[in-house]
C-alpha cells in the first residue's frame, strides 16, 4: 500500500528505535572499560528508543494503521518487506518497557566499575537483542524474518553466557544454542513449504492459504516445532529453566517477560495465513496449553532456586495463553467471532501481563540476590524487615501472577473463563469438551501457582533468617527500585483500569483475522466497568486494613515478647518450615511425573550421628527423554564424526557437491 503522512510517522519511530537500540552499547566501545558514565549513557539511550518506539506502538493501536513497504534487495529470498500493523505494535508495547526498565535496573545490578570484563558486551549484545526483536515484529517476508530471528537467538546467547567462567552457564547456554536453532532450522522449512504454496517468500495474505491437505498440516507442525522451542512449550521447554536461571537477573527479567514472547507472536502471525482451520488444530493447541499450564507449575513447586522457580512459571503462563489460542482457533473453525475474540484478546493481554509481572517477579529475585548473595530459598528468611521495598514489589508481581484481583494477571484470565464458558454454552462436539476441560485446568493452575507462591513469599520474606546472608541482608539502590515500582504500577493499573485495554485488543484481534469476519466489541462481552468497580472495593479494604494494622503494631502500642519455641528451650531460624517441607505433599501429588529425588543417611543406634537430608526435582523432559534419545543417537552416528577431521580443502569439496546437487534438483 502507499503509506500517507498519519502511517509514514510510526513506522519511522519504530524504525528510530531499533537503530537507538542497536547501537545503544558503543558508548562502552568508545570509552574506557569499567566506565560509569558509558553505563550511563547506554542506559540512556536505550530509553530514548523505547520512548520513541512505545509512541510509535500507541500510535499504530489508537488509529489502527497497517502499513507495508517493500524494498529490493539483492540478498537471497528475493524482495523484502516491513511494516507495522497493531498486532506488531501491541507486542511491541511490553517489549520496549521492559527493555528500558532492565537497562536501567543494569546499571546497579551489574556495575560497569565492578565488572569491567563483561558489562560493555552485555550493553552492546542487549542492545542488538532489543533491535531484532523489534526487527522480527516487523519483518513481512521470510529473509528479514530469519534474518532478524538469527541475530536474536546469537544476542541472546551472548547475554546469557555473560558470566561464561561459570561452567552452569556455560552449559545453559549451549543448551539454549541446540534448541534456538533446532527450531531455526523448522522455520526454515516452514518457509520453504509456504513458497511451495503461495509462490513467494513474502508473508501472504491473511486467511488466504487453504488449512487442507497434507501441505497445511506439515506448515502447522512446523509453526509448533519451531515458535514452540523460543516460546518454550512443553516439551520443547528444556533450554529454559537453566537459561532463565544463570542469566544475569535483568536478563533473565527480559527473557522471560520477551524472549518467549516472540515465540507466541510467530505463532499467532503465522497461523492467521491459514483459512478453513480444522477443529483438530485449535483442540491440539488448548490441549498443550493445558498440560504446559499444570506441568510447569508442578515443576515451579519443587524448586528450591528462585530463579528456577520462577523460569518454571513462565511455562505455566505461556501454556495459559497457547490455552487463548486455542480457543480463538476452535472460534475459527467453528465460525464464532465471539469465541475467537474472547481466546485470541485474553490470549494478547496475557502475552501483555506476563510480560510486566514475570519481568517484576525477575527484577525482584534479582533484588534479594543482590542484598543476600543467594538464588537459595532454604537460606533466606525474614527479607521483608530488611528489603520492604522489595518484599512489596515481589508481593505485587506475585499477586498478579496468581491471577487475583485488583491486579493485572485477573483481568486476562477472566476473559479467558468468559471464553472457556461461551464455548461450552455456544459449541458442541469435541470443541465444547476441551473448553469444559479447560476451565477446571485454568483454576487448578490458578490454586497451584497460589500455593507456590504462599511458599515462595512465606519462606523468603517472613519468618525468621535461614543463613547469616539473610540476616546481614540489605535494601537495593534506587535504580534497582526503580523499575520495579513501574512495572508494579502497570500492574496495578491494568487491573483497576481494564477497560483502556479493550481497544487496543478490538485493533489487534482484528488484524489477526481477514476482513469478512466481523467482530464484536470487547466491551460488550466483558463486564470491564464491574471488574473496576470490584478491584476498586477490594484495594480499599486492603488499604484500610493495612492502615489498621499498621495503627495497632505502631511502636507506642506494641511490645517484644520471644517468639514461641513450640517446647524447644532455644528455638533456630532451622526450625521452621522450609521450601521443601511446604511443598512436599504437593510435589508427591504429581511424582509420577517429575519424578521427585531424596538423598538422605539412615538413622543407626539410639544415639545417632549427625546426617543429612536433601530432595532434588530434576528436569524430567531433559534428563530422561532428549538426553537418553541424543546419546543413543551420538552412538548409531559415530561413523559420521569421521567427515569433521579439519582438513579445509575437504570441506571445500563438500560445499561444492552440496552445491552441485542443489543447482541440480532446482534445475530439473
Amino acid at each position: 500500500m502507499t503509506p500517507d503522512a498519519a502511517a509514514t510517522l510510526p513506522t519511522l519511530l519504530m524504525v528510530t528505535a531499533i537503530i537507538l537500540a542497536a547501537v545503544s552499547g558503543l558508548p562502552f566501545l568508545a570509552g574506557r572499560p569499567g566506565s560509569a558514565a558509558a553505563q550511563r549513557f547506554s542506559a540512556g539511550i536505550m530509553v530514548a528508543a523505547a520512548a520513541a518506539g512505545i509512541v510509535a506502538a500507541v500510535l499504530t493501536l489508537l488509529q489502527r494503521i497497517s502499513v507495508t513497504w517493500e524494498v529490493a534487495w539483492p540478498l537471497p529470498f528475493g524482495p523484502t518487506r516491513f511494516g507495522l500493523d497493531p498486532l506488531s505494535a501491541l507486542v511491541s508495547l511490553p517489549l520496549l518497557l521492559i527493555a528500558a526498565c532492565c537497562s536501567i535496573y543494569g546499571i546497579d545490578y551489574w556495575p560497569a566499575a565492578a565488572n569491567r570484563r563483561t558489562a560493555g558486551r552485555l550493553s552492546l549484545f542487549f542492545g542488538l537483542l532489543v533491535a531484532a526483536l523489534l526487527g522480527v515484529l516487523m519483518a513481512r517476508s521470510a529473509g528479514l524474518f530469519l534474518l532478524t530471528w538469527e541475530v536474536m537467538a546469537l544476542a541472546a546467547y551472548f547475554v546469557l553466557i555473560c558470566d561464561d567462567h561459570q561452567a552452569e552457564v556455560r552449559d545453559a547456554g549451549t543448551v539454549y544454542l541446540i534448541c534456538t536453532h533446532a527450531g531455526t532450522l523448522a522455520l526454515f522449512a516452514l518457509f520453504a513449504l509456504l513458497k511451495k504454496a503461495t509462490g513467494s517468500f513474502l508473508f501472504p495474505v491473511i486467511g488466504s492459504i487453504p488449512a487442507v491437505g497434507p501441505l497445511a498440516v506439515a506448515c502447522y507442525v512446523l509453526i509448533l516445532l519451531g515458535f514452540g522451542f523460543k516460546a518454550g512449550l512443553m516439551p520443547l521447554h528444556v533450554w529454559l529453566p537453566g537459561a532463565h536461571a544463570n542469566a544475569p537477573s535483568h536478563i533473565s527479567a527480559f527473557m522471560s517477560g520477551v524472549i518467549l514472547k516472540i515465540g507466541i507472536y510467530g505463532i499467532i502471525r503465522l497461523l492467521s495465513f491459514f483459512t478453513g482451520i480444522p477443529l483438530w488444530w485449535g483442540v491440539l493447541l488448548l490441549c498443550l496449553g493445558i498440560a504446559s499450564g499444570i506441568l510447569g507449575v508442578a515443576f515451579a513447586l519443587g524448586q528450591h532456586d528462585i530463579k528456577r522457580l520462577l523460569a518454571y512459571h513462565s511455562i505455566e503462563n505461556i501454556g495459559i495463553i497457547v490455552m487463548g489460542i486455542g480457543v480463538a482457533l476452535i472460534g475459527r473453525s467453528c465460525g464464532s467471532p465471539v469465541l475467537i475474540l474472547l481466546g485470541m484478546a485474553g490470549a494478547l493481554l496475557h502475552l501483555v501481563n506476563h510480560g510486566l509481572f514475570k519481568s517484576l517477579l525477575f527484577l525482584g529475585a534479582g533484588s534479594v540476590i543482590h542484598g543476600t548473595g543467594s538464588r537459595n530459598l532454604e537460606r533466606m528468611g525474614g527479607l521483608l524487615r530488611r528489603q520492604p521495598w522489595t518484599g512489596l514489589a515481589f508481593l505485587t508481581g506475585a499477586v498478579a501472577i496468581c491471577g487475583l484481583p485488583p491486579l493485572n494477571g485477573f483481568v486476562s484470565e477472566w476473559l479467558l473463563y468468559l471464553g472457556f464458558f461461551h464455548g461450552v454454552t455456544g459449541q458442541t462436539g469435541a470443541g465444547a469438551v476441551v473448553n469444559a476441560l479447560a476451565a477446571p485446568s485454568l483454576a487448578l493452575i490458578g490454586g497451584l501457582a497460589i500455593a507456590c507462591f504462599v511458599k515462595v513469599v512465606g519462606v523468603a520474606f517472613l519468618g525468621a533468617p535461614r543463613s547469616r546472608e539473610a540476616a546481614q541482608a540489605h535494601e537495593s539502590g534506587l535504580l534497582i527500585r526503580l523499575p520495579m515500582g513501574l512495572l508494579a504500577l502497570c500492574c496495578l493499573t491494568i487491573g483497576l483500569a481494564p477497560r483502556t485495554m479493550a481497544p487496543l485488543l478490538d485493533g489487534a484481534v482484528a488484524t489477526w483475522l481477514p476482513a469478512s469476519i466481523p467482530l464484536p466489541l470487547l466491551t460488550a462481552l466483558a463486564p470491564f466497568g464491574w471488574l473496576t468497580i470490584l478491584a476498586l472495593v477490594l484495594l480499599t479494604f486492603i488499604l484500610g486494613g493495612a492502615a489498621w494494622l499498621h495503627t495497632r503494631l505502631s511502636p507506642s502500642a506494641a511490645t517484644s515478647v520471644p517468639t514461641w519455641g513450640c517446647g524447644y528451650q532455644a528455638p533456630t531460624g532451622r526450625m521452621q518450615y522450609s521450601a521443601s517441607s511446604f511443598a512436599g505433599m504437593l510435589v508427591a501429588l504429581f511424582a509420577v511425573i517429575l519424578h521427585p529425588e531424596q538423598h538422605r543417611s539412615d538413622l543407626r543406634g539410639p544415639f545417632p550421628a549427625a546426617t543429612r537430608f536433601a530432595s532434588h526435582l530434576p528436569e524430567t523432559t531433559l534428563e530422561r527423554l532428549y538426553l537418553p534419545l541424543l546419546t543413543w543417537a551420538n552412538g548409531k552416528c559415530g561413523t559420521l564424526r569421521r567427515l569433521q577431521h579439519g582438513q579445509l580443502h575437504l570441506y571445500i569439496l563438500y560445499t561444492f557437491l552440496t552445491l552441485v546437487v542443489l543447482l541440480t534438483v532446482s534445475l530439473s
